[in-house]
């Protein structure tokens, strides 16, 4: 994961020590534990989440229990809709959009929106725009889901309090022209709600009960709860478990991990701290790079976007 930048205008961090220099400017440049890891501020609860939250997980154990009566096709119906949500995010808002590690024309580029209204993990440009806040101010005040402030808040915390000052000031700044300028991006934002409803929900629900005459609660707890449940909290992992646990075979100054455990359950190779990660060559490219999967040229990404460290959702 990354340090912090001033503004768009400079180059991604090249090493640890850079990293480490930056964060502890953005932090103020002393040890105070509210900018560091807000331990000392006050946290706004939102109660809706909390509650929101611990229903769904009490739907989820509820939904162990039906496994047993389930249907096979329904559990393999489950686990299909499970592989489609993780693409969603793995593939879409994290590789593609978030990262622009390859280009996609516009037919896959529907598809994986689709598949990311599934995950129901906030629209892409929503999602995106963290991520790159999340790599360029790692594990500051900024930090959307900052792993300084335990396992418990970076796995499911920051989802149950209001969003740290910092996130949003430097989210503000960030270059997200790419993202706006996708029609793909606006369409799913703006009919996000409808989309979710769908794609998470009514469809996983309804393919069993009509397909193969699966009862409506089966379907409903299994396709739609207990896999929305297990796939929320696979990407969670990545946040939490993988800047705790793992080796670290690249450079050991850098808090996220390669745990092999997390990389396979969130279906992403690219989950792993790169050494081989491109950087800007001159102070006055506006435009970092990260590289085409299928030829030598690279892609332009926002200003000040980190790309080197390829950890975390």
């Amino acid at each position: 994961m990354p340090g912090p930048a001033a503004d768009g205008r400079q180059v991604p961090f090249r090493n640890a020590k850079e990293e480490i220099r930056a964060r502890i400017e953005v932090s103020g440049g002393g040890g105070d534990p509210q900018r560091l890891g807000g331990r000392g501020q006050r946290q706004i609860v939102v109660w809706r989440n909390v509650v929101l939250m611990s229903l769904l997980h009490l739907g989820a154990v509820y939904s162990l229990a039906l496994i047993p009566k389930a249907k096979l096709l329904t559990l393999l119906w489950a686990y299909f809709c499970f592989l489609l949500s993780a693409l969603g995010v793995t593939a879409g808002a994290h590789r593609l959009w978030s990262h622009r590690s390859y280009k996609a024309k516009l037919p896959l580029r529907i598809f994986l929106a689709v598949a990311n209204s599934m995950a129901f993990q906030n629209d892409i440009f929503e999602w995106s725009r963290d991520h790159r806040v999340h790599h360029k101010y790692s594990e500051t005040d900024a930090d959307p889901h900052n792993a300084r402030r335990g396992f418990f808040f970076s796995h499911i915390g920051w989802l149950f309090v209001r969003k740290h000052p910092d996130v949003i000031e430097k989210g503000r700044k960030l270059d997200l022209t790419d993202l706006l300028a996708d029609p793909v991006v606006r369409f799913q934002r703006k009919y996000y709600k409808i989309t979710v409803v769908l794609m998470c929900f009514v469809i996983p629900t309804l393919v069993p009960w009509c397909a193969w005459e699966e009862s409506l609660w089966n379907s409903y707890f299994l396709a739609s709860i207990l896999r929305y449940t297990i796939s929320l909290n696979i990407s969670w992992l990545v946040n939490s478990a993988a800047h705790m646990y793992g080796n670290r075979p690249y450079d050991k100054h850098i808090s996220p991990r390669q745990n092999p455990l997390v990389t396979l359950g969130a279906i992403d190779p690219g989950l792993t701290i790169s050494p081989f990660a491109p950087i800007s060559s001159t102070p006055q490219n506006l435009f970092s790079t990260v590289w085409d999967s299928k030829s030598t040229a690279p892609l332009p990404v926002p200003a000040g976007y980190r790309s080197d460290l390829h950890n975390s959702t």
